[in-house]
């Protein structure tokens, strides 16, 4: 289990949660776990109140985390982790006086004898892990932190003896693995985490990436794991528009430099797709993170030859890195027990119910599988042809294909704990008192908002399900009005000429790659989009269009849009459409653009009709979902909501 930032910390009970997080991965057969970054020292912490260990003082809680683990099967490795510049903290420190992108404070620049000072809290920040129970430590030389910020050339302008030269600016790591293995002894696991490829202008290169790997291992690295990129690259690197495995080739390139084990990871979430990394020789280990959140007991899984009823992890990032990036926890749109473990009562229900749910959405399908696995007798309604609901639409979207695996595995899960599933119609009132159901769940989802606009019903316009749902034809010159989540989604569907989540040469080339081993960073210049549509978006809101985009995934939508040359306009007042197109007015400028449709995505309001009838007959039920909720599609809280009603009922 590859480590992960989840605040888990920042919740009550913080260690007994964190104990139960780590201890569920462990029951669920993960051989190794590595934990969230612990900073060596306070300054050098993700944000405020951030995890460090520095002291004896902590070790209580700690020992508290190692025993649960190692009581449930499993080992558990210790990451530290040094923020630098990165740190979200006024007293954050790097290499030298340069800020990050990504971050609003300056650092101060690090004295010669603050970095051998630092050196020393690696070490001991590693003996007090070795006394608390924990197998090992993972050194963090990835991803932009403090090492990489040494590493680099670009962020370290030093003139002393951890600056200047390549051989300078890597004896940071080098000083930090052998302090560490001096201090620990050999029988205790020394992994370095490397960056395989920065994906930033003036990165290292391929061959420095080996040299490194090779003097980390002369000194005392046990294992090498594999990160990629740094935050502030303007690659995507985890997100589902990424392929599976697509980083393998530079994973390959350090396991061809070193001798020790060699784990990889990144956009590996499938047995499949692990095993052919292992049986083609480029890694010795695997590491999962996100996956592991979306299912615990993948490994167990695997080793019962059940891989079908492994969750997915569809790389959404809604429920996990979105989460951190705004403040909040970490958890899974798939499982919502990932980080609130103790939140969630476990084992059958005390009495068996009968229980019909209306809606095979993914609130529906989340609440059936859920209910019927603690015992109750569950009939799932669906008043189309086809169970999923809106994950229909999303599965279209390029770089969504993901998707299509959530379907499979609730199809299959629904399939496994005998949930009687009727299609293509939605029961009466009637038929629900005559089949003496003791609950009653409407998860019937939205409907379309159509806004108030003249010529509304228009033959050039569609809606959003018209599009992705129905696949109605759509013309060359279009207007999408509503620049939400659905609206991005539309968009790139509509100018999408390939799908670059699927080939990762293509990918690549979309991006500006490049594996060859002199390129620095393994940036290139990327190659175009063709789009094969003009396409112009409104939204009636005075701000930036994509503004509440997921933080981690939005930029890569707005950047594929860019490059589409599609058009984005804030501000806007609709006045009518007709043949002559839209017409709008912004600033108090009247337009007309003339579109050959115009495409709502002008949000959505709760499909409620049904449970209107169940209050009219005075009957007892629970609304889930966008039933409930719907001024944003929101599959995170459906599935969550679904969730707890579920493990309650």
């Amino acid at each position: 289990m590859g480590a992960m930032h989840t605040r888990i910390e920042t919740l009550d009970r913080p260690t007994e949660r964190l104990a139960a997080f780590y201890a569920r991965r462990a029951q669920g057969e993960a051989g190794m776990i590595l934990t969230g970054g612990y900073s060596p020292s306070p300054e050098g912490v993700m944000d405020e109140g951030g995890l460090y260990l520095d002291n004896e003082e902590q070790l209580v809680e700690h020992k508290w985390i190692t025993s649960a683990v190692n009581k449930a099967g499993s080992r558990i490795v210790l990451q530290i982790l040094h923020a630098g510049r990165y740190a979200k903290v006024d007293t954050c420190v790097a290499p030298s006086a340069l800020s990050a992108r990504i971050n609003v404070f300056r650092p101060r620049a690090l004295t010669t004898a603050e970095v051998w000072g630092l050196i020393k809290s690696y070490a001991r920040t590693a003996e007090l892990a070795k006394r608390a129970g924990y197998s090992g430590v993972e050194i963090m030389g990835s991803e932009g932190y403090l090492i990489s910020q040494f590493v680099s050339g670009i962020t370290n302008r030093r003139g002393d003896e951890f600056g200047g030269s390549y051989e300078g600016r890597i004896r940071f790591p080098v000083e930090i693995v052998k302090a560490v293995k001096k201090c620990v002894g050999d029988d205790f696991i020394v992994v370095y985490r490397i960056s395989a490829i920065d994906l930033i202008d003036g990165g290292m290169t391929g061959v420095q990436v080996a040299e490194l790997a090779r003097r980390v291992e002369t000194v005392g690295a046990d294992i090498i794991n594999t990160g990629i990129g740094w935050h502030e690259s303007s690659v995507p690197t985890i997100a589902a528009s990424v392929p599976r495995a697509a980083w393998i080739a530079a994973i390959r390139n350090v396991k061809e430099a070193v001798s020790i084990p060699v784990m990889a990871s990144n956009r590996i979430n499938t047995p499949g797709v692990a095993e052919e990394i292992i049986a083609s020789g480029a890694a010795d280990l695997v590491s999962l993170a996100r996956p592991l959140l979306a299912d615990p007991d993948f490994p167990k899984k695997v080793r019962m030859g059940i891989d079908n009823e492994i969750a997915p992890c569809i790389a959404c990032n809604q429920a996990c890195l979105d989460m951190i990036f705004t403040g909040r926890t970490a958890s899974c749109l798939v499982n919502p027990r990932a980080g609130h473990e103790v939140e969630f009562p476990s084992g059958k229900a005390a009495v068996s119910k009968r229980v019909a749910v209306v809606g095979g959405g993914p609130a529906g399908m989340a609440f059936a599988i859920t209910a019927a696995e603690r015992g109750h007798k569950v009939t799932l309604y669906e008043a189309t042809a086809h169970l999923g609901g809106q994950i229909n639409l999303a599965r279209r979207v390029p770089g969504k294909s993901e998707f299509n695996e959530l379907l499979l595995y609730f199809k299959v899960m629904l399939d496994k704990f005998k949930v009687t599933v009727h299609l293509g119609r939605t029961p009466t009132v009637q038929e629900l008192k005559a089949g003496n159901f003791d609950e009653t769940v409407v998860a019937s989802g939205i409907v379309p908002r159509k806004p108030h606009i003249s010529g509304v019903d228009h033959p050039k316009v569609l809606s959003y399900v018209d599009v992705l749902g129905r696949n109605m034809p759509v013309g060359q010159m279009v207007a999408i009005l509503g620049a939400g989540g659905i609206g991005f989604d539309v968009a790139e569907f509509l100018v999408g000429d390939f799908e670059e989540s699927l080939q990762t040469d293509v990918f690549y080339k979309a991006w500006g790659v490049t594996i060859d081993l002199d390129t620095p960073g393994g940036v290139v210049a990327p190659v175009k989009r063709q789009p094969t549509r003009a396409v112009h978006m409104f939204q009636r809101k005075r701000e930036p269009l994509g503004k509440n985009l997921g933080k981690s995934t939005g930029w890569i939508l707005k950047t594929k849009l860019k490059e589409a040359n599609v058009i984005m306009t804030p501000g806007v007042s609709y006045d009518r459409i007709d043949d002559g197109g839209l017409h709008y007015t912004v600033d108090g400028n009247s337009h007309v653009l003339g579109v050959d449709n115009v495409i709502l995505c002008t949000g959505q309001k709760p499909q409620r009709s049904f449970a209107t009838e169940l209050l009219e007959a005075d009957m007892q039920y629970h609304v889930i979902g966008g039933a409930d909720h719907a001024e944003e599609l929101d599959a995170v809280s459906a599935i969550d909501q679904a969730t707890r009603l579920a493990v309650i009922i």
